[in-house]
């Protein structure tokens, strides 16, 4: 059953810039966390950022910071991710999830609940 869908990914070179989508149904949405996860090599699923569902705060991940930015649009049920000034390091498959508390950034990956298809990101130097 569908539940999150991503879209906007692509190669492009270092430097460059993309823009995920991710549309989620109604009771993914709704969910209390929702963010942005990438995955290099499996099973690895690091979270990238996240939005906090009442307040609007957003996190990152400390290698995407001042790089990369999230934001939603609640009409649309739908997420974005905006990354700019791309690099290597950066090239996996991007996904959004939603998932349950955990205290430990590093360990989001555990506590994953619902997972998109994704979509593959390739930064070339």
């Amino acid at each position: 059953q569908w539940q999150l869908a991503e879209s906007g990914g692509g190669s492009v070179q270092a430097g460059g810039s993309l823009r995920l989508s991710c549309v989620a149904s109604e009771s993914a949405y709704s969910s209390n966390r929702m963010g942005c996860f990438r995955q290099a090599r499996e099973p690895e699923r690091d979270l990238v950022a996240t939005l906090d569902r009442y307040s609007g705060a957003a996190k990152y991940a400390d290698s995407v910071k001042d790089r990369f930015t999230i934001s939603k649009d609640n009409s649309k049920n739908t997420l974005y991710l905006q990354m700019n000034n791309l690099e290597p390091g950066d090239t996996a498959m991007y996904h959004c999830a939603t998932y349950r508390f955990c205290g430990r950034w590093s360990d989001t990956g555990r506590y994953i609940d619902q997972w998109g298809q994704g979509t593959q990101v390739l930064v070339s130097s």
